[in-house]
């Protein structure tokens, strides 16, 4: 059973809007817009943002594809968290960041949504935080399988956007809001 977590802080989190994930994610410059926006009221807001970028074997640390998107630049004092593996949770000094914060609440955008935004959602609920994914601020690429069969990356992000809704945790809330309706403060 999950700790529930007492309080009432939220924290932006922005997963893997990397150079080398981005170039070939569906709608890409939108969601890269629709992230920027939600930043932006998170920093009105006074809400943390923290920023989280991914490295394996194919996205080199330090490359030019492992750069956040252009558009997008942490803050002076924004929190950087480095990661390996699909949830921002594993392996990572997240949890003991949102402890230092207070967190209680997540709200969550980036990339790719089948992928490192489905397992830190998850993650998140798992241990107990509260949940708002942002319905127009998460991507992916089309799914192409050896048989010919696709789904295509629209069908993904909404299918995530249906299951966030829909979960239910004890003791929990999670949901979607767009970019445009996000209130960090509320």
């Amino acid at each position: 059973m999950a700790t529930i977590r007492e309080g009432n802080q939220t924290v932006f989190l922005v997963v893997d809007v990397q150079v080398g994930i981005m170039r070939s994610a569906w709608d890409s410059p939108r969601i890269i817009k629709n992230v920027a926006a939600a930043v932006e009221t998170a920093r009105r807001q006074g809400i943390p943002v923290i920023w989280v970028q991914h490295a394996d074997d194919e996205l080199i640390h330090g490359s030019p594809d492992w750069q956040l998107a252009p558009e997008l630049s942490p803050a002076e004092g924004e929190i950087r968290i480095y990661k390996q593996f699909n949830s921002s949770f594993e392996q990572t000094p997240l949890e003991e960041t949102l402890a230092r914060l207070g967190a209680t609440h997540i709200v969550l955008a980036g990339a790719a949504t089948n992928w490192c935004i489905r397992a830190t959602a998850y993650g998140a609920l798992d241990r107990g935080y509260d949940l708002t994914l942002i319905q127009d601020a998460h991507t992916t690429e089309t799914m192409e399988f050896a048989d010919g069969a696709t789904i295509e990356a629209a069908d993904i992000v909404r299918e995530l956007n249906i299951a966030m809704k829909w979960l239910s945790y004890p003791g929990r809330a999670n949901g979607t809001a767009s970019s445009g309706e996000i209130d960090f403060a509320a």
